[in-house]
């Protein structure tokens, strides 16, 4: 088993901790993990990504060319990397900050609100929660429970709001 997955955005949208929770739920569970994260001197408001490798075997490389997932939380990111994208793979976006389509046929497209969620569930800036549900579903990489037990034992207790709140931004995702 090897999942590669690529979240994009803009700088400040949470891609670079979505992948990481992503990463330590993985290495939780036994698996191979890589988390490598890319993004501008600007870091807030400028282009930002990482790429997550899950595997039950050694990870030769953790750069990643043709990702299994994409999760685009803003047009530039969809346009950058929806060509690279394994046939047969799965395409995520964020339909409330993307208005463009997927144009490819041979892979699975998955259009969620998630901004718009997360802000009628209690915050707005957790939309890149909604779309790690959302990928936990379609793909089944991880069992949802071990993300919840990992975000539960790699957050510090005096942050158990968040946690519980990151928990259910993932329920969001994982429901639609």
């Amino acid at each position: 088993m090897i999942q590669k997955i690529i979240f994009a955005g803009f700088g400040g949208q949470g891609v670079l901790f979505a992948g990481k929770t992503l990463a330590y739920a993985g290495m939780d569970a036994g698996l191979q993990i890589s988390w490598l994260p890319s993004y501008g001197p600007e870091m807030r408001g400028g282009t930002a990504n990482c790429s997550v490798i899950l595997s039950d075997q050694p990870i030769g490389s953790p750069v990643i060319t043709t990702p299994d997932i994409l999760i685009a939380m803003n047009k530039p990111s969809l346009e950058k990397f929806e060509n690279a994208v394994v046939p047969g793979g799965l395409i995520i976006l964020d339909s409330f900050l993307i208005d463009k389509k997927v144009a490819r046929d041979d892979v699975e497209a998955v259009y969620i609100p998630a901004k718009h969620l997360a802000g009628e569930a209690g915050n707005e800036n957790l939309g890149n929660m909604v779309m790690l549900g959302a990928a936990l579903k379609h793909r089944q990489m991880l069992q949802i429970e071990m993300v919840y037990k990992s975000i539960e034992e790699h957050t510090p207790k005096s942050r158990a709001a968040l946690a519980e709140l990151n928990k259910k931004m993932i329920d969001i995702g994982y429901s639609r």
